[in-house]
Formats: structure tokens, C-alpha cells, sequence
């Protein structure tokens, strides 16, 4: 009860900003903790674009504060540490690896409001948000089995946590529902920002044979600019990247945070912010696919827009049984689906990737 009443008073205080009185109240600080730099496209930018967004929606009773390529560890934990003494009542950490120095600062400070990405720990004050990028994947997956002639799908992965994971297997299972003969072929970089890693990945699996390439979770275009160079597909992740490669995207698989930081924002401010798990994919449009390449035909194309209303409606699951991992264990039975519990805690492959799970 305690806690609450903290939580009200401070809410109390925050709402006042919103009255016509604003201009002689102090705006409220938000702060944003990002892994990689702010660019025109990536992970980074997309969250940016949702600070933005609340910008926009609050105007001058809100003061924000970014800080950029940030990786994870000590640095980051001095500088959200930083961002509550500066006076912060809502802070965005825009990283996996923040989680537990900022779990452990939300517990310090019940009065802030946070949310992070990707995680999988809340509490009353820190919630968490993820996208169902395996969905937005899975329609990429079915157009790179549908352009491919190599019949090799070469996949460029930053770290191998769940998210990522879920989102190869969904390649490989959409790949394989179209062209059962592929073969699907990972280099993990173990990192979110790399780009000369990331470049020499991509052309690692092309001389390999990859004649459609995913990048999933690398913060620039670099995967792109290879494929443009080289004369194969792509499909990307986090924004639209078809300008860096006119002719070699295949898809962009795009997030939309805007909405999410809107409201977790006004929750604050009304007093009914939780530390809620949100999830989101292509019906709460947290996940988009974009920039379809003109060598799709009419039908293909048709045949993926039918695959998105039916994840969006519900009608069908990626990871609907019978599933199998790469031993041959059954992971789901026909006639049901992996729940969100093993999709978001998934550290195994699906039967028919190359490769493995790093240590």
C-alpha cells in the first residue's frame, strides 16, 4: 500500500503538466538507453521513432533524453543509474543485456516507470516488450523458398537468444513449406553491431551458395549493401532498408513501437502502469513487412498477404505441430501449437538448419 501511494503521488504530480497551467509546470523526463547508434534505419531508430512519437503526442510536457550506442555491462548500468538521479519518471532500456541492472533499479526506485526490450523479467515497475518477429519472418521465409534457385537460405544472426531463434526457425520452417529441398545455413556474429562482421558473414554464405540472405537483428544496412553488391536477396530486419538496396531487398520486416511507448507513457501518467509482458506481432501491428521486391509475381505475392491475414487473424500459428528440433525430438504434436512460454524461452532448431546453437 506504501508503494502505491508513492506511485499516486508522483502520478499526481506528473498529470499536472497536462492542465492548462502546463507551461509553468516542469515537464517530465523520459530517458532512453539505446545498444547501437541512432541512425536513419535499425533497431535504434525504430525505438527512437517511438520516443518521437511520444514527443509529439505530450509536446513540451515532456523533456527526453537519448543516449546511443551503449553495450551492455558496467557502462550501461552507470549511465541508467545516471538517468534516475537526472530526475528520469520514465526510462526506455533498449537491450537485452540491460535486464537485470535495470530490474535491479526499478526495485530501487518503485516510483519510476520502466520498460525494456526484449527481456523476460518484470516486476510491479518494469515491464517488458517484445515483437513476434517470427511472424513478420515467417512471410519473408515463404518468399525467399519462392525466389531462391540455388536452393540456399543463408541467415546472418546477431545473438542466439530466444527472439532470434524463434525467428530462424520460422525461416526455415516457412522456406521449407515452399521448397522442402533448401538448405538453410546460420553465422551467428554475437554481437548487435558489427558491420564488418556482419559484411563478412554475408559474403561467407554467399560463396557458400546463399542466394537469398536474412539479416536478422544487425543495426545497419551491411547485410544489404552485400547483397545489393552481389546480386542476391534480402530480407532485413527492424526497418524499411530498400533504399540501401533497391534491387536486392526481398522484404523488410519492420517494428512499430509507437503505439506501445504511447501508452506505457499515458499509463504512467494516469496511474495504471504495470510491469506487463507485451508481446506484439502483426495484429497489434508491432511487426509490419514491407517493401516487397517486384520480382514476386502476382500469385506469390498473393499467397504471403494470405499467410499475414491468417497469423493476424489467428486462423494459423508459425509453429503449429507437427514440429520437430534438429534430433528429431518432437517439440509440438499435430493439432497444436508451441505455446508463447517455449516460443519466447526457444533455445533449440528446427529439423533442416545447418548449424548449431553457439555456447
Amino acid at each position: 500500500m506504501r508503494l502505491r501511494k508513492r506511485i499516486v503521488a508522483w502520478l499526481a504530480g506528473a498529470a499536472a503538466a497536462f492542465v492548462a497551467t502546463a507551461t509553468q509546470a516542469e515537464p517530465v523526463k523520459i530517458s532512453f538507453l539505446y545498444p547501437s547508434p541512432v541512425a536513419d534505419v535499425g533497431w535504434a531508430k525504430q525505438l527512437d521513432l517511438g520516443r518521437e512519437a511520444i514527443e509529439e503526442k505530450f509536446g513540451d510536457a515532456v523533456e527526453s533524453i537519448v543516449v546511443e550506442n551503449i553495450p551492455e555491462g558496467p557502462d550501461a548500468a552507470r549511465i541508467m543509474n545516471q538517468m534516475v538521479t537526472d530526475g528520469a519518471k520514465f526510462v526506455m532500456l533498449g537491450s537485452f543485456g540491460y535486464m537485470n541492472d535495470g530490474l535491479r533499479l526499478a526495485r530501487q526506485h518503485p516510483d519510476i516507470a520502466f520498460i525494456h526490450a526484449s527481456g523476460f523479467k518484470q516486476t510491479d515497475n518494469f515491464g517488458t516488450f517484445t515483437a513476434r518477429n517470427y511472424e513478420g519472418f515467417y512471410l519473408g521465409g515463404l518468399a525467399a523458398g519462392m525466389v531462391t534457385e540455388s536452393d540456399t537460405i543463408g541467415i546472418v544472426a546477431a545473438f542466439a537468444i530466444p527472439e532470434v531463434v524463434a525467428a530462424v526457425n520460422a525461416i526455415t520452417l516457412a522456406v521449407h513449406k515452399v521448397d522442402p529441398d533448401a538448405k538453410i545455413k546460420i553465422v551467428w556474429l554475437n554481437s548487435w553491431f558489427d558491420p564488418p562482421k556482419a559484411q563478412e558473414a554475408a559474403r561467407a554464405l554467399i560463396s557458400q551458395g546463399a542466394d537469398v540472405l536474412f539479416s536478422l537483428h544487425q543495426d545497419t544496412p551491411s547485410v544489404v549493401n552485400v547483397a545489393e553488391a552481389e546480386g542476391v536477396y534480402v530480407v532485413n530486419t527492424s526497418s524499411d532498408m530498400s533504399a540501401y538496396g533497391p534491387n536486392s531487398v526481398l522484404a523488410s520486416v519492420i517494428n512499430d513501437w509507437n503505439d506501445y511507448f504511447i501508452e506505457s507513457f499515458q499509463a504512467a501518467l494516469d496511474g495504471d502502469f504495470k510491469g506487463a509482458d507485451f508481446r506484439g506481432g502483426l495484429a497489434s501491428g508491432a511487426v509490419k513487412v514491407a517493401a516487397w521486391n517486384d520480382d514476386l509475381t502476382e500469385e506469390q505475392l498473393g499467397t504471403i498477404k494470405q499467410a499475414e491475414a491468417d497469423l493476424a487473424s489467428g486462423k494459423t500459428h508459425v509453429f503449429a505441430g507437427p514440429l520437430k528440433d534438429q534430433d528429431g525430438n518432437v517439440r509440438a504434436e499435430a493439432g497444436t501449437t508451441l505455446p508463447d512460454q517455449e516460443i519466447f524461452g526457444m533455445n533449440w532448431l528446427v529439423e533442416g538448419v545447418s548449424g548449431s546453437l553457439p555456447n
